[in-house]
């Protein structure tokens, strides 16, 4: 709460409640040998009376922990203490997983909206919770301030609720309150919440953020996962325009991101104009923010987390993390093979929720490598042991700083190739040997092989057309093969004659692999795409190919009959000149039929040196830079 803003608290609530307080000591002793007792979220851990339990240890023998992730300390999680405490945490934070993974603690996999209905069922009763709020105001209402995620259902459900009353806890909004009256015991405190900063974002990390990001577009909901990857693409997303938020978790980059005035929450179908949230993990900048501010509002985690309300916004979009992704789409989030690093967490949830909202977006991002790039994170089969969160029947988009690969509806083959292609260049040889003696790719694509050890430059840019239409160009990709024998099939027998200079009744596999399996530094293409439902559609390729010798590339064009005539020829032109010029390529050089006036058109308005020389049927065109 800012020293400047005033109280929102009522200032006689220690008389008015003055025969349920006590101090942190006097309260643990509520708590008996082998009961279960819940621990606060997150920085709203309840700092003395975690002290004061541990103080009576030897007192508490057999006593179990039940918590999600709490950032404080947790000196209960020791070897010499595990006879006294037992941790069972839903999502292990690193103050609790040397305990848990030397197997003195447990670890509860579940999806985050589910945990709330353990406590209420009586499957996992709780004997004591211990959590933290604000003082009560006037009506006897108490925020949970920066935590209400399950909080809120572990302190209706328990049998004693024992509660630091802090006034340095700001006061959230929302369904974030409980009555003074259902709090057993009040231990007043005044210490500074937690404070969690963010690590510095690598390189990486930012590259990732950035392909994240691309893939938001204006008026979306947004889902931020934990990890520094779904913090980073809020970098870039500052330009965007009536961004919600939908999330369970807030962090500093939200001011930022609502200060530029990408936020507004106008757009929503649901909380229009309200960013939610279920906690937050922040700086004293993030809670005198969200201190009182209608604008926030915090909810419990079976709200927020239900798949069905998630489902209800318009284009939700949920940006969650993985440790693992092997070449059929399985998921690994929560394992480093047989040990438990984090937890399901919310990622199943807004995964599924935002794969069902109209217009949304279901991601998973990872870096391509761990350990200093000695390990692959795309994989072909999980680490033994490996737990899967995300099915391959839920994955839609995977993302490294490689790239995006959207697998949802996919084929095996199609899945392997597309994780190939983002996985990082020094493994892709390695997987792909691997993807087809596990029979994921057909025998006769091993001849292509050494093609996908070069990755594409990150290329990538946009026209757009003079009815308002934009184009994307990128370069092609492994997985572009059958949206290529797509474009080849919808081309005129016109348009197929003048590029391949035959008349085709069909396009031969071999000629599609052509297309799409190249090295990316003598053999370059860009295509032409139009977003879809699935993904995309290729509308054009333009493609050069360097003979060594001269330093001049041949470069060709192929635009489908119905987007002929908006410049996208031209527009390919100049992007492959651009890239042509950054290697060092002289310039170009084109053959083409004497009927074909449109493509002779493009090369006539290059702003380079063109020389053209009528030959027998075609013309030649040299383009110098």
């Amino acid at each position: 709460m800012s020293a400047t803003r005033p109280p929102s608290f009522d200032p006689e609530w220690k008389t008015k409640y003055a025969e349920v307080i006590a101090t942190a000591a006097e309260a643990v002793k509520r708590i008996r040998p082998g009961q279960r007792v819940f621990i606060g979220t997150g920085c709203a851990e309840p700092q003395e009376l975690v002290q004061a339990m541990v103080g009576r240890s030897r007192e508490l023998a057999d006593t179990e922990i039940i918590h999600l992730l709490t950032r404080g300390e947790a000196p209960y999680a020791t070897g010499e203490l595990a006879q006294c405490f037992r941790v069972n945490s839903f999502f292990i934070a690193e103050n609790v997983r040397d305990v848990i993974q030397k197997g003195l603690g447990d670890y509860t996999p579940i999806f985050l909206s589910d945990i709330p209905r353990l406590f209420s069922s009586g499957q996992l009763p709780l004997d004591a919770a211990l959590i933290q709020v604000t003082p009560p105001d006037a009506r006897g209402l108490c925020s949970f301030g920066v935590s209400v995620d399950i909080v809120k259902s572990a302190a209706e459900n328990a049998r004693v609720v024992i509660a630091e009353i802090n006034p340095l806890m700001p006061r959230t909004l929302g369904d974030s309150f409980i009555h003074v009256t259902d709090l057993d015991v009040l231990v007043p405190v005044q210490t500074p919440i937690i404070e969690y900063t963010l690590p510095k974002p690598k390189e990486t990390t930012l590259r990732i953020g950035e392909f994240v990001a691309a893939l938001v577009e204006d008026a979306s909901t947004v889902e931020m996962g934990i990890g520094t990857i779904p913090q980073a693409a809020l970098e870039y997303l500052k330009t965007k325009k009536d961004l919600g938020i939908h999330t369970e978790m807030l962090t500093d980059s939200i001011i930022d991101l609502v200060e530029a005035g990408a936020i507004t929450g106008a757009r929503k179908s649901t909380d229009r104009g309200l960013i939610v949230a279920s906690f937050c993990m922040g700086s004293r900048r993030l809670y005198d923010t969200i201190d009182n501010n209608p604008t926030f509002a915090f909810h419990p985690t079976e709200y927020v987390n239900d798949p069905l309300v998630i489902s209800r916004q318009h284009k939700q979009v949920a940006i969650n993390v993985a440790l693992e992704v092997d070449l059929t789409g399985q998921v690994c989030a929560d394992s480093l093979g047989t040990r438990f690093y984090s937890g399901i967490g919310g990622q199943v949830d807004f995964n599924r929720g935002a794969a069902r909202s109209p217009g949304g977006k279901a991601i998973i991002a990872l870096p391509s490598t761990a350990k200093d790039g000695t390990i692959s994170r795309i994989v072909t089969r999980l680490s033994p042991g490996a737990g899967v969160v995300t099915t391959r029947g839920d994955v839609h988009y995977v993302v490294t700083e490689y790239g995006v690969a959207y697998l949802h509806g996919k084929s095996v083959q199609e899945r392997a190739l597309a994780l190939i292609s983002i996985a990082h260049p020094d493994y892709r040889g390695q997987l792909f040997k691997e993807a087809v003696e596990a029979k994921y790719l057909r025998p006769d694509l091993a001849e292509v092989e050494g093609k996908l050890l070069v990755g594409p430059p990150p290329f990538r840019t946009t026209m757009v057309l003079d009815d308002g239409t934009q184009i994307s160009l990128r370069s092609i990709r492994p997985t572009d093969e059958s949206r290529m024998r797509d474009l080849f099939y919808a081309l005129s027998q016109e348009t197929l004659y003048y590029r391949f200079m035959s008349r085709l009744k069909h396009v031969p596999r071999k000629e599609i692999q052509n297309f799409v399996y190249i090295d990316h530094r003598n053999d370059v293409a860009l295509v032409a795409t139009l977003p879809e439902a699935f993904g995309e559609d290729i509308v054009a390729i333009g493609r050069y190919y360097l003979n060594e010798k001269t330093n001049y590339a041949e470069v060709a064009f192929v635009v489908r009959d119905d987007w002929q005539n908006h410049g996208i020829g031209t527009f390919l032109l100049r992007q492959l000149t651009t890239l042509a010029k950054r290697n060092g390529i002289s310039g170009f050089t084109a053959e083409v039929l004497r009927e074909n006036r449109a493509m002779q058109t493009v090369f006539d308005k290059s702003e380079y040196e063109t020389t053209s020389t009528p030959g027998e049927g075609v013309v030649s065109f040299k383009v110098v830079f």
